[in-house]
Parts: structure tokens; C-alpha cells; sequence
């Protein structure tokens, strides 16, 4: 299945409203343990955004 420009352009801006969203809650509960989980959750997306993006896995759901 391919992946048209658009479909990359939204997967883009809906990783980098989630980041900000992730962003603006640490910013406000600065708690070391909130600062691992959401870089490991931030690390989890872009590496499924990754792989899904550049058509090295399709989805089999």
C-alpha cells in the first residue's frame, strides 16, 4: 500500500501536535518520572510513524 503526500503531510502534523501536547504537560507538571514516559511515548510514536511513513510495514488490522 502506498502512502500519498498528503497522508504524510497529516501524519506529520498529527505527530507534532501530539509532541506539543506532550510538551505543554511536562512543561506544566515537571516531574522526572512524567519526563521519561513521555520521551519514551514521543520514542514509540516517531519510530510507528517511522516505519509506517516510509512503507516498511503495512497494517494487517
Amino acid at each position: 500500500m502506498t502512502t500519498s503526500r498528503l497522508d504524510q503531510a497529516m501524519a506529520i502534523l498529527a505527530f507534532i501536535v501530539f509532541a506539543g501536547f506532550l510538551g505543554i504537560l511536562f512543561g506544566y507538571v515537571t516531574r522526572w518520572d512524567l519526563g521519561i514516559m513521555v520521551g519514551i511515548t514521543l520514542a514509540l510514536c516517531g519510530w510507528d510513524f517511522w516505519h509506517m511513513g516510509t512503507g516498511r510495514k503495512s497494517d494487517h488490522h
